[in-house]
C-alpha cells in the first residue's frame, strides 16, 4: 500500500519550473512530489490530508549546493578566527577579529583553556589579506605556544600558519625541496606555508588535522544542522578522500531516517594514482542510495587569488606578487583530467585564476576530441577570472560553470586593490557574462570558506557589493530570478541530478525550502534578510535551529546609501 497522500498548503509555492511557476499546493507520496497547484489539482489523486502548517509561508525547491565542503560539520571542532563573524552549525556566533593582535590574543586565551599539553592547537578561518599588509609569522604564534603544535587554517584553506615547534617537527628550518615554504626578504622562513605539499607536510609531522578533511557520521550529522539551517536540502563535498572509512561514515549518516540532507561527495583524485582514482570513481558509483549520489571527481589545479596561490595570465598580480602554484604539475593535471574523462567520470576542476581556466579548457578540448563523452557535465568550480572568450569556449564544449559569488562580498575590496585592480576586479566572478554566453551556470558558498547561506550567495550575484558598499561590476549584477535557479535547478544540473532535486515537479524528490517571505517579492538589495525557517526532506520537516531574532545572513553593516529597505 502506498503512503497516504499529504498536501503541503503555502502562501506562494515558487516551483522554480517552467510549466506551472507557482502553485498553492503540492502532494506528497512516498516522499515524492505528486501533484503541484491548486488543492483541486492535488485531490485528483483520491483522498488528501492537508497540512496547513506552512499556511502563511513560501516553499522553494531545497536549495542545492554544488560546491560545499562537508568538514563544515568539523571545523567547529577547532578555533574560528575569521575577520567577519560567523553563524556556527548550533545557532551560536564565532569570529569578528579585526587585527593580528586580536587573533593571537585570541589564541592565547584558547590555548590557556587546553587541558592536553600535547594537543595541538588548531584554528582555521584566519585571513590576513585585511590587514593592511600585516602578515602573521612564527613569532607571533611562538607567543602563544612554544611546547605546543599550532596550525592556524587560512579561510581559504589552501595556506596555514605554524608556529616554530611545527617547523622543527617537520624538519621544514632544514633544506627541503616542498614548495610553499615562505621566506622573508632576509631569508627567513615565516611559518606560512602555501598549498597542499607543504601544508600535508606540517600536519603529518605533529599528528594534526589537515587543511582538507575527512569526515565521520557525527560531523555528517552537525553538517545536516548546518545544511538545514540554510535552506540546503542537496549538497556535494566537493574534494573528499572517498577512503572505505569515509564511505562507511557516509553510509552510517544517510541511512538514518532523520539524516536531513542529500550528500554529494566528489573523490579528491590529488589523494589517489590516477589509475587508482579512476578505478574509485567507477567502483563508487553504485554504492549510494536516496541521500548518497556517488561517482563525481573533484581535480585541483591552482590555488585562491586572494592567498595570492592562483594562476594568472599576463599582466598577472596587481600588487606584483608572484605568480600562483600548480597543486600538481600541468604534465600531471593534464593525464589525469584525460583519464578521467576517457572513463566516462564527470569532473569538477578547480580554477581560481584564468590562466588555470585556460589550460583546463585547453586539456578538455584534447580529452573530448580523442574520447568523446556525451553528456558529460564538466564543471570549471571557482571560475573567477574567466573572460568573455573562455566562457565561449565552456558553451562550446559544453562545460558548465559554479561561479564563487561570495567572494565579490568578502575579498572583493582587496581584489580591486591588490589582488588584480579596479578593471578585473569589475569582471570577477562574471555571472552576467555567463548567462550571456548560454553557460550552464551555478553559484556558491565553499563552504567552510564562506558561510553556506544559499540566499546570501544569491544576493552577492545580484547585487555585487562588497564589505565597503562598493557595487563591483554592475553590468554583471543577474535579475534575482536568475540568481534563485543557480541555487536550485542551474546547480542540480551541474551534479547530475536535475531529474530528482532544482525544481518542484512531479516525480522528483518532496525536498522544500520554507521562507518566512518571498525572495522574488522583495526588494533585491533585501534578498539576504529572508529567512529560512527549515527544511522538508521527502516530505519529512526539519526545522532550523538558528534563533528567530538572529537571522542566518553573515555579519555585514553596509553603508546607509545602499540600505534601501
Amino acid at each position: 500500500m502506498p503512503d497516504p497522500i499529504k498536501v503541503f498548503k503555502a502562501k506562494m509555492i515558487r516551483t522554480m519550473a517552467h510549466n506551472t511557476p507557482e502553485a498553492t499546493h503540492v502532494a506528497v507520496r512516498d516522499g515524492k512530489i505528486l501533484a503541484v497547484g491548486t488543492e483541486a489539482d492535488c485531490a485528483t489523486w483520491g483522498e488528501i490530508t492537508i497540512d496547513t502548517r506552512f499556511e502563511d509561508k513560501v516553499l522553494m525547491p531545497g536549495f542545492v549546493e554544488a560546491h560545499g565542503h562537508a568538514m563544515e560539520g568539523n571545523v567547529w571542532n577547532d578555533l574560528f578566527l575569521g575577520y567577519f563573524k560567523r553563524t556556527a552549525p548550533d545557532g551560536s556566533i564565532e569570529g569578528g577579529l579585526k587585527d593580528i593582535e586580536a587573533v593571537v590574543a585570541r589564541l592565547q586565551a584558547y590555548e590557556a583553556q587546553m587541558t592536553d599539553p600535547d594537543a595541538p592547537l588548531v584554528a582555521w578561518g584566519f585571513d590576513p589579506i585585511y590587514f593592511k599588509g600585516a602578515r602573521m609569522s612564527r613569532a607571533h604564534l611562538d607567543r602563544v605556544s612554544t611546547t605546543r603544535p599550532i596550525l592556524i587554517t587560512h579561510a581559504s584553506f589552501h595556506l596555514i600558519n605554524v608556529n616554530t615547534l611545527v617547523l622543527e617537527r617537520a624538519d621544514m628550518l632544514g633544506q627541503t625541496s616542498v614548495e610553499g615554504i615562505l621566506r622573508d626578504e632576509k631569508g627567513e622562513i615565516t611559518g606560512e606555508l602555501q598549498e597542499m605539499a607543504a601544508m600535508s607536510m606540517a600536519a603529518r609531522a605533529v599528528g594534526a588535522t589537515g587543511a582538507l578533511r575527512g569526515v565521520d557520521a557525527a560531523s555528517l550529522r552537525t553538517f545536516g544542522k548546518a545544511a538545514v539551517n540554510a535552506g540546503v536540502t542537496t549538497s556535494a563535498d566537493l574534494h573528499q578522500s572517498m577512503t572505505d572509512e569515509v564511505l562507511a561514515a557516509y553510509h552510517t549518516a544517510t541511512a538514518e531516517a532523520d539524516f536531513p540532507v542529500r550528500m554529494v561527495p566528489a573523490l579528491g583524485a590529488i589523494q589517489w594514482s590516477v589509475a587508482e582514482g579512476v578505478a574509485r570513481a567507477k567502483a563508487l558509483k553504485s554504492q549510494g542510495n536516496d541521500k548518497l549520489h556517488l561517482g563525481l571527481v573533484k581535480i585541483m589545479t591552482d590555488g585562491s587569488i586572494q592567498g595570492f596561490t592562483g594562476r594568472l595570465k599576463w599582466p598577472g598580480y596587481h600588487n606584483g606578487a608572484p605568480n600562483g602554484l600548480w597543486n600538481l604539475p600541468p604534465s600531471s593535471l593534464k593525464e589525469m583530467v584525460k583519464a578521467y574523462s576517457k572513463a566516462g567520470i564527470q569532473m569538477h576542476l578547480h580554477v581560481n585564476g584564468d590562466q588555470a581556466s585556460e589550460f583546463i579548457l585547453d586539456v578538455l578540448t584534447e580529452a573530448l576530441t580523442e574520447s568523446p563523452f556525451p553528456d558529460h557535465r564538466h564543471t570549471l568550480q571557482h571560475c573567477q577570472m574567466a573572460d568573455a572568450s573562455q566562457f565561449a569556449r565552456m558553451k562550446a564544449l559544453g562545460v558548465s560553470a559554479n561561479l564563487f559569488a561570495n567572494h565579490i562580498f568578502y575579498w572583493g575590496e582587496q581584489h580591486f586593490a591588490l589582488t588584480m585592480g579596479p578593471d578585473r576586479a569589475r569582471r570577477m566572478d562574471a555571472c552576467g557574462t555567463a548567462l550571456a554566453h548560454g553557460v550552464q551556470m551555478a553559484i556558491h558558498s565553499d563552504v567552510p570558506v564562506t558561510p553556506l547561506n544559499p540566499l546570501f550567495t544569491a544576493w552577492c550575484a545580484v547585487n555585487r557589493i562588497t564589505s565597503a558598499g562598493r557595487i563591483l561590476g554592475p553590468q554583471e549584477c543577474i535579475p534575482v530570478e536568475a540568481a534563485l535557479k543557480a541555487v536550485t535547478s542551474g546547480a542540480a544540473y551541474q551534479l547530475k541530478l536535475d531529474h530528482l532535486v532544482g525544481t518542484i515537479e512531479v516525480g522528483k524528490y518532496a525536498d522544500f525550502a520554507v521562507l518566512d517571505s518571498d525572495p522574488m517579492q522583495v526588494a533585491p538589495i533585501d534578498l539576504r534578510k529572508v529567512r529560512v525557517l527549515g527544511t522538508v526532506l521527502g516530505g519529512d520537516w526539519h526545522p532550523s535551529n538558528v534563533p528567530a531574532d538572529q537571522g542566518y545572513a553573515p555579519d555585514i553593516t553596509l553603508p546607509d546609501v545602499l540600505a534601501l529597505a
